[in-house]
């Protein structure tokens, strides 16, 4: 199954959350059946960000957008912690700063964009300058509905240097929010968890899928695709997600770096070492 083809959104064309099913689990898979995929996928992750790293010529941004309890933090637990830390790197996007909002909207996005060699995933983004300041009336229309050219441009930037970029909207239904809700009132360790905008977030729903739908049919580019990733059962969305971030790294040729440096006069300089090495080992034994 290509989950590429099956969720992208298709660029031009007219998008309606609502038929798109957030339950949908590929047909016969299970959460059983899907480990090994998953893992699969997070392995090859893992191995061709090592590459990325090594070669250091190209980068990969990773962003993710949902309704609170979808699974952002998942996502990231799940398929990213296979990963060289020194090379990956994770930024959530929160309420800006005094810095950050005495500055253009994609001010401190561009500052946290991966560099060559680097993988970053976006937990939210800049796309909440189109989306929460749209349904909480923030900025007027007349400036947050200029925004969707200026981010197709940022983005068009970022691929022009290089870097690869996924958008993921991670699609629930307002009943497994509410189930996800109750869980974390129920379990200690997720109580942190909870906040008094969780129920005043949800009143807005309606708002939210029409700025969400207008977003993901501006912004979807075929350099910066959105994919709407059914994320109702967590296996289906980490299998979802997971092979479209490994078979996206696989399309970028990703292979290690010629050597620099003449190994032959390498080898003579490490034999001589070893040599002497030895001989002074042998001299401290003697003593």
């Amino acid at each position: 199954m290509d989950f590429r083809k099956q969720f992208v959104v298709s660029p031009g064309k007219k998008l309606k959350l609502a038929a798109i099913d957030p339950a949908q689990s590929g047909g016969q898979l299970s959460n059983e059946a899907a480990q090994p995929e998953i893992s699969k996928y997070v392995t090859r992750m893992a191995e061709m960000q090592a590459l990325l790293y090594a070669n250091a010529d190209q980068s990969l941004l990773v962003v993710l957008q949902a309704l609170d309890a979808a699974g952002k933090d998942g996502v990231v637990r799940h398929l990213f912690s296979g990963m060289n830390p020194q090379g990956t790197s994770v930024f959530g996007f929160k309420q800006p700063s005094a810095a950050e909002a005495a500055h253009d909207f994609l001010w401190r996005a561009h500052q946290r964009t991966p560099g060559k060699g680097e993988v970053v995933v976006f937990n939210r983004s800049y796309y909440e300058d189109v989306l929460v300041v749209r349904v909480h009336d923030l900025v007027p229309k007349s400036v947050w509905s200029k925004r969707y050219d200026l981010i197709n441009d940022f983005e068009k930037l970022l691929t022009q240097n290089g870097t690869r970029i996924l958008k993921f909207f991670l699609h629930i239904s307002p009943e497994e929010q509410l189930e996800r809700f109750k869980q974390r009132l129920d379990d200690p360790a997720r109580n942190w968890k909870i906040s008094e905008s969780d129920y005043s977030e949800r009143e807005l729903w309606p708002k939210y899928t029409e700025a969400y739908e207008d977003a993901l049919e501006k912004t979807s580019t075929a350099h910066a695709p959105w994919y709407v990733i059914p994320a109702n059962h967590k296996w289906f969305r980490n299998l979802a997600a997971s092979q479209i971030i490994a078979e996206t790294m696989a399309d970028m040729k990703l292979k290690l770096p010629p050597t620099r440096v003449d190994l032959d006069e390498v080898r003579r300089k490490y034999h001589v070492a070893a040599a002497a090495a030895a001989a002074q080992q042998k001299k401290n034994g003697k003593d």
